[in-house]
């Protein structure tokens, strides 16, 4: 009687189920972290008693609601462990309240929109590699717009009175981008300082550099 060979059953991914893998691991991962994270902060376990009249006298109490977090390599769902019993708030270093993308994703997303990607087209362009639950749509980025807009304000109405300049140097510099007949101008001003280094000291738009 011939024998059917059996195939070990393996956890190694197959090439159509690798990139749900990765991002399943590294979910796993970041929900470890944060775990971990909590046991360093109470001094034990989950389950464990506090092994010390002086310790820190907190207590786990479940998870948060699941959060999308949306990373370089795409999108994955976590949850913050709670916490009870603490006389101050506990803040999580890893995943702090109200983050929902990391630093990197975050820069990138200004870049891609100065180099001319609307804000309809960042869902077309990016879900596929950022995943279900990337804040993509175009509510989103306009929040983050706006929010660009009121720090790009504030720098200009930064005090330069500690400034050594020794040098100024001003251009205009003419973009690409824009639907208007006249080529807008971006007029940039860099000072030297006193100690060698260069400091932009402002960007103003126009549309000639006499103006």
């Amino acid at each position: 009687m011939k024998k059917t060979p059996i195939v070990p059953v393996t956890s190694t991914p197959m090439w159509e189920s690798l990139e749900n893998f990765v991002r399943t691991r590294i979910q796993e991962t970041v929900q470890s972290i944060l775990e971990e994270e909590m046991t360093t902060m109470l001094g034990r376990g989950r389950s464990e008693r506090r092994c010390a009249v002086d310790g820190t006298s907190g207590y786990r109490n479940g998870f948060g609601k699941s959060r999308r977090l949306t990373l370089s390599c795409g999108t994955v769902e976590v949850r913050r462990p709670r916490v009870r019993g603490l006389e101050d708030r506990f803040e999580s270093r890893v995943l702090p309240l109200f983050q929902r993308q990391t630093r990197e994703v975050a820069a990138l997303l200004p870049e891609l929109y100065l180099h001319g990607l609307s804000k309809g087209d960042f869902d077309l362009a990016l879900r596929g590699l950022l995943g279900n639950g990337a804040p993509l749509s175009p509510a989103s980025i306009e929040q983050l717009r706006a929010k660009w807009h009121v720090e790009y304000e504030e720098w200009t109405r930064r005090s330069l009175e500690d400034r050594e300049l020794v040098y100024v140097w001003a251009d205009g510099i003419y973009v690409r981008a824009g639907l208007e007949r006249e080529k807008a101008c971006l007029l940039v001003v860099i000072g030297a300082l006193s100690d060698g280094t260069k400091e932009v000291l402002a960007v103003v738009p126009g549309y000639r550099e006499s103006k």
